[in-house]
């Protein structure tokens, strides 16, 4: 399905969140610390996480993704913004990470967890390969709980999301299931226990976007 909707994914993503999906990122990245270590980016898509912690000093990143038409484009992306000699691109599976313990000085996943078989699991590998006081950040879509504005949201993301994806994407299934996947995605209070539970301390999260956005932060102890 990524790969389906790989040439149209940035005008997408733009196009739902008004462009705000950069200044998320951004954020997500200060948070981070990345200046001066090696940075992974977990499902990395087009590589906008991966680029931005190489523009935030990271002294190299590894990127990886399942999709060889995300990863085809996110080179492109990299070598047209002067950037392709920080980034290594990696086809990998975000539940079994190719990297030994303690690899990295920060991990990053946006967007991207919900495509996963199993959330825990990814968040214990994300673990595993940051180093001691390393840090991991997720930034996710996230069931919207406010009263006034969670009917808003779903009837736009269930509604408007899908025609838009089917006009612009000529994909109108894989904008579908997009909605479904937030709808059964664990809330920010249970992401943060999964990343708990995965053994990162000092977690806490920001909600952004009125709601429809979380950015978990988690330490290595």
């Amino acid at each position: 399905m990524f790969g389906r909707i790989a040439d149209r994914y940035d005008l997408m993503n733009t196009l739902m969140t008004g462009g705000r999906h950069r200044a998320w990122r951004r954020l997500a990245v200060r948070q981070c610390r990345p200046a001066g270590g090696r940075a992974l980016d977990v499902c990395c898509g087009t590589g906008d996480f991966a680029l931005e912690l190489a523009r935030q000093g990271a002294s190299a990143v590894v990127a990886v993704d399942f999709s060889r038409e995300m990863l085809t484009l996110a080179a492109r992306k990299a070598q047209r913004a002067g950037l392709s000699g920080r980034v290594q691109w990696q086809r990998s599976d975000a539940l079994e990470l190719p990297f030994p313990d303690g690899a990295f000085l920060c991990v990053t996943s946006g967007f991207s967890l919900r495509n996963v078989d199993d959330v825990g699991r990814a968040l214990r590998e994300m673990a595993r390969v940051v180093a001691p006081r390393g840090r991991v950040a997720v930034l996710e879509l996230t069931p919207v709980r406010s009263w006034l504005f969670g009917p808003v949201f779903r009837a736009y993301f269930r509604g408007l999301v899908p025609l838009v994806g089917g006009l612009v994407a000529g994909d109108r299934a894989a904008y579908t299931y997009l909605p479904d996947s937030v709808r059964t995605f664990p809330s920010a209070d249970e992401l943060a226990g999964l990343m708990r539970g995965a053994g990162l301390t000092e977690v806490r999260y920001r909600l952004l976007a009125m709601g429809a956005v979380a950015l978990h932060l988690g330490v290595k102890p």
